[in-house]
């Protein structure tokens, strides 16, 4: 779909080379020598895509990472093993890599940009994946965040609710820009039946998305022109991490290729 009167400007790709490229790419951070794991649930809901899974380890400030890959290294990459074992069980071959590192969120962010990320996942607990919600606040990659739902709910029986939110005092036209994903959604080949929609104003948009995410399996949202980790960890009022009981799947943006 490309860009006409039909179809917002903000909201259609501003160049050829950012239409989609499948399958879309997930990256797992997992701390892995934590205890974090991930869920078989989880696994095969994100099967569909390709997977790679990043067991890091943050050190204190004072401990050279030669140090800890030395001490932690077989601990940590036995883990990171086990998780790929969970994805290989729900039939996807997955890449892995291991990272010690003094900075989560850089390391996080340099990591996806390096294997070409579709979107990152922050691993809440969840049981069996059915009601996937996308609350939209603001100008969004829909073809790629079209790209990654179309495959995660293919062929299954799984809904997505496409959420429009409107921040007050914002000019953003939530109406337009459901219909636009709604719409990009069904170009990928997703039921109708299995695409819902709604849009409601919010004085703070991310607090509201905490507030409903139990209502939901999990969370795909847009970084909305933030960084990844200023979307999940912002002021006190925007930590989707800390609050939200679902899975996160923050899609990232992409720079128009030259």
């Amino acid at each position: 779909m490309t860009a006409d009167e039909s179809t917002p400007a903000e909201f259609a790709p501003a160049d050829e080379s950012l239409h989609i490229r499948e399958p879309p790419r997930v990256l797992v951070p997992v701390e892995v020598l934590e205890g974090e794991s991930i869920s078989e649930s989880l696994a095969a809901f994100l099967a569909p895509a390709n997977v790679v899974v990043l067991g890091y380890h943050v050190l204190p400030e004072q401990t050279p990472t030669e140090q800890a890959s030395m001490q932690f290294e077989d601990r940590a990459q036995e883990a990171v093993e086990d998780l790929a074992e969970t994805f290989r069980a729900a039939g996807r071959e997955v890449e892995t890599r291991v990272a010690f590192t003094h900075d989560r969120d850089q390391t996080v962010e340099r990591v996806a940009e390096e294997v070409g990320a579709t979107a990152v996942l922050l691993p809440n607990p969840v049981g069996d994946i059915h009601d996937v919600v996308v609350p939209i606040r603001g100008t969004v990659d829909a073809d790629r965040l079209a790209d990654l739902v179309g495959t995660l709910l293919a062929g299954g029986e799984g809904t997505v609710t496409l959420w429009g939110i409107e921040e007050s005092g914002v000019d953003f036209d939530a109406d337009d820009a459901v219909e636009y994903v709604r719409e990009t959604l069904a170009e990928r080949g997703l039921p109708a039946d299995q695409i819902a929609t709604e849009t409601t104003e919010s004085e703070y948009p991310i607090r509201s998305i905490v507030d409903r995410s139990g209502e939901f399996d999990v969370i795909v949202m847009g970084a909305g022109g933030e960084s990844l980790f200023a979307t999940l960890f912002g002021d006190e009022t925007e930590r989707v991490a800390e609050g939200a009981v679902a899975p996160v799947l923050v899609v990232r943006d992409r720079e128009v290729e030259e």
